[in-house]
Order: C-alpha cells, then sequence, then structure tokens
C-alpha cells in the first residue's frame, strides 16, 4: 500500500506543479494586459516589477488551483490508464476510490490550505498591490516629460524641456491652448515640478521665464481720424517675470478608476472574521437608522380627524419620549382659514416626511448593496475551497475514463471543462453583485452545477 501511495503521489505532483505554474503564468500575463498602460514608460525598477509580481501571484494562485487540479488529476489518472497501470491494480484487487485515496488526502488538505491561505494570506497581498499599483499609477510626474520632445500628456499644452534632473528641468517651453482665442507661450530657464496632495493638478515653480499672448486676429477697427488699427496683425504682449507658479490641470490624466479600485474594493482585503463584523457593524447602523427615523417622523404629529380628541398613546408609530406633548387640533374648534392652514401644514409635514423617507430608503438601499458585496466575498472563499474538491472529482474519473495522458487530449478536454466552470462562475458572481439572485447562491452556482457531474463520472468510472 505503501507503494501505491507514492506511485500516486510521484505520478500527481509532476503535472500539478507544471500546471499550476503554468495557469498562475497565464493569469499574470492577464494582469499585465490590464494594466500594461500604467507600467510602460515609468522607469520601474526590476526590484519594484518583482514585487508586484509577487503580491500579485498570491491572489492568482487561488484562482489558478482549480485549473491546476483538473488538469493534473486527469493527466495522472489519464496517463495511468493509457499505460494500463490502472488495470494492473485494479486486477490487484484495488478498486479506483482505494487508488484515489492518497490523491484524495492530497487535495483534501490543499483546499483546506487554500482556504487559510486566501482567509489570510491573500487580503494582505490584495492591500499591497493594490497600493504599489497605485503608487506606480502616480509615480513621478516628470516621467511624463521626455527632454528635447514636446510632451501632449496633459491636455490643452504642449511642454517641452531641454534636459531632466530628478524633478527640476531646465529651459521649458509651455504651449497653453486652453484658451481658445488666446495662445499663450511660457519659456522660463528652469522649472521645479510638484504634485498637489489630491492628486488633481501639477505645479510647475518657474524661474526666469516670460510669456507671450497672442489674441485672435481682430477685424478692422476704423479710428476717428479715418485710419484703420491693426489691419493685419495679432495682438500680443509680452511680460517677463523672475518666478511664477503654473498649474496644470491633470483631468486628462486622473486615475478614478484605480482610486476606485483601491480604496472601495475593501472586501477583498479582509478575512471571513472582519467580513462578519463589518457585517454586524452595518445591520447596527440599519437599526439605529430606522429608529431615529421613526422618532423623528413623530414628533410634532398634527391629527386632521374632526372627532379625534386625543391620540392612541398605543400606536407603535407613536411610540415617543412620554415627556413631550403631541399636539391634538379638532377641526371643528378652526375657521375656514384656520383649517386651510391646518391642511397646508399637513400636507407641507406629509411631504417632508415622504422625502425623508425616500433619502433614507436609499440611504438603506445602500447599506443592504454594501452588505450583500461583503457576503460575497464571504462565500467566496468558502466556494473556491469546495471548487478544488468538486473539479478533482471530475477530473481523475474523467481521466480514467478517456485513458489519454500527457498534454494533448487532457489539455483540451481540461479547458473546456475549466472554461465551462469560469463562464458558470461569472455568471454567479455577476448576478450576485446586481442583486439577482442572493450571494449564496450566486457564489456557489459554478460549484453546485459541478457536484452531481463529479458524482456521475465518478460513478461510471467506478463501474468500468
Amino acid at each position: 500500500m505503501k507503494r501505491i501511495v507514492l506511485f500516486s503521489l510521484k505520478s500527481f505532483t509532476g503535472p500539478f506543479i507544471v500546471t499550476l505554474l503554468i495557469s498562475i503564468f497565464m493569469l499574470i500575463l492577464q494582469f499585465f494586459w490590464v494594466y500594461i498602460d500604467d507600467l510602460m514608460g515609468k522607469g520601474l525598477s526590476v526590484w519594484v516589477i518583482l514585487e508586484l509580481l509577487v503580491y500579485v501571484s498570491a491572489g492568482i494562485i487561488p484562482m489558478a488551483l482549480p485549473l491546476a487540479i483538473l488538469l493534473s488529476s486527469l493527466m495522472t489518472f489519464g496517463n495511468l490508464a493509457e499505460h494500463n497501470e490502472l488495470t494492473a491494480l485494479k486486477a490487484s484487487g484495488f478498486s479506483l476510490l482505494r487508488i484515489m485515496r492518497p490523491l484524495i488526502t492530497i487535495v483534501l488538505l490543499i483546499s483546506i490550505a487554500t482556504f487559510f491561505f486566501a482567509n489570510y494570506v491573500i487580503p494582505a497581498a490584495n492591500l499591497k498591490w493594490h497600493t504599489l499599483i497605485y503608487d506606480i499609477q502616480n509615480k513621478k510626474i516628470e516621467t511624463m516629460l521626455t527632454p528635447g520632445v514636446y510632451s501632449k500628456h496633459f491636455e490643452g499644452y504642449a511642454i517641452k524641456i531641454d534636459s531632466l534632473d530628478g524633478n527640476q528641468c531646465f529651459d521649458i517651453t509651455i504651449h497653453d491652448y486652453t484658451q481658445p482665442s488666446q495662445l499663450r507661450t511660457v519659456r522660463a530657464k528652469e522649472a521645479n515640478i510638484y504634485k498637489s496632495v489630491n492628486g488633481r493638478y501639477v505645479f510647475l515653480n518657474l524661474k526666469d521665464g516670460h510669456i507671450l499672448e497672442e489674441l485672435d486676429i481682430q477685424n478692422p477697427m476704423y479710428l476717428p481720424n479715418n485710419t484703420i488699427s491693426n489691419p493685419s496683425e495679432r495682438p500680443s504682449r509680452v511680460s517677463k517675470f523672475d518666478q511664477g507658479v503654473y498649474k496644470l490641470d491633470l483631468e486628462g490624466l486622473d486615475l478614478n478608476r484605480s482610486k476606485e479600485d483601491l480604496f472601495t474594493d475593501k472586501y477583498e482585503m479582509l478575512n471571513v472574521f472582519q467580513i462578519g463584523d463589518a457585517i454586524d457593524s452595518i445591520q447596527v447602523k440599519k437599526e439605529r437608522l430606522l429608529g431615529n427615523f421613526v422618532g423623528q417622523s413623530t414628533l410634532g404629529f398634527l391629527s386632521l380627524s374632526p372627532n379625534l380628541e386625543k391620540p392612541n398613546t398605543n400606536d407603535p408609530l407613536l411610540n415617543c419620549d412620554s415627556t413631550q406633548k403631541i399636539p391634538v387640533i379638532s377641526l371643528r374648534k378652526l375657521n375656514t382659514t384656520d383649517k386651510q392652514l391646518a391642511y397646508n401644514l399637513a400636507i407641507s409635514k406629509i411631504r417632508r416626511n415622504q422625502q425623508q423617507l425616500d433619502n433614507q430608503q436609499q440611504f438603506l438601499s445602500t447599506l443592504d448593496r454594501e452588505t450583500d458585496l461583503y457576503w460575497i466575498e464571504f462565500h467566496r472563499k468558502f466556494a473556491l475551497t469546495y471548487a478544488i474538491v468538486v473539479l478533482f472529482f471530475v477530473g481523475a474519473p474523467l481521466g480514467a475514463l478517456i485513458k489519454k495522458g500527457g498534454f494533448g487530449a487532457p489539455v483540451v478536454i481540461a479547458a473546456l471543462i475549466f472554461m465551462l466552470y469560469f463562464i458558470l462562475s461569472s455568471i454567479g458572481d455577476n448576478l450576485a453583485d446586481t442583486g439577482t439572485v442572493t450571494p449564496a447562491i450566486g457564489m456557489w452556482l459554478a460549484a453546485v452545477v459541478f457536484t452531481p457531474v463529479a458524482f456521475f463520472f465518478t460513478k461510471k468510472a467506478l463501474a468500468v
């Protein structure tokens, strides 16, 4: 039995490591495809790129594991069946489940380790790489300026410098096209570049320069002495300065998408215990909000019932402080003018309450939406762990049935199966994200669909 265990582990370990590395490599390429614009032309060192790869790889491993488990299990048992080794083991009295038992133990350990990895390591890695990619995106703005070349990264401006030393540049020329009726050219011998705290503006501290302002060609002006003023010249103005600050707007280069990914996608940066605390906090906030709204909406209640002498104090809607008296007015004691005023007052109060109710409802909807996002991330960690086990029971029996090993047919079959799993997982994620289904249904959709498939292939392989 010990030899069977060692043989199974040896047959499984090699394909598993290879397929895991290939899966990670493909997912890293996908990451670089998304962020290639933010990484190119920033003058990043090799160590910064390697640091980013380490953090990204940590977050990618749980995504690559299901594919690696599926492909390696399919290849392992496909090789055993193709070389009749599986048949020899069955002839020796070993059932398929007994042959699979060592690998089942290994896969269960991998799935448990994956859960702890996804729960503790990945949130920290996500925070690290989101922070690092944000720092890269906001790297020194002077890297956008290439000596001797006009830079048009800034919308409405064309900037050229002769040389650059850190954040200090020399012989700078700025053509300002932001005003349609005016062309402004600024030249300075030296400039220091700074970025505002909020990241929306760049300030150029210019020294020893001049400004040339040219206006559009104006229509001829006939003077009282029958002479024409500025018949064809372009009016201009030149001014010199020793030191001045020029502000450039970064609206065309804003990184709102990346900032949003960093600051609002906080659900990926929490473990299941922190997610539970966050959900409880939101629930407490909702209860407090509802209590405050009911209390505020009942104060100053005005009764318009002609026959009502006093309110029903047992009404839960009037559950307010007993020290506050609710004014009750009988309409029969009011004249026509006062009745109209009372009606207008009541309608105004109802409208205010309705508007306040709508606002509170929108805020409650936002809290519900935030709660769903937390639950999505909560179920994602458990669904991923379960998916590793399910895909193993899909790949191993299927490999025994097709009796094909290597990187040929198993790769094609595994790719098709994983594509179907990925599509179902993405559909469930999108349905849960849009609120069409509950987070539990959305995140467990793919695993639930593949569970009977795993049972079917396992039963078929046992019967052969």
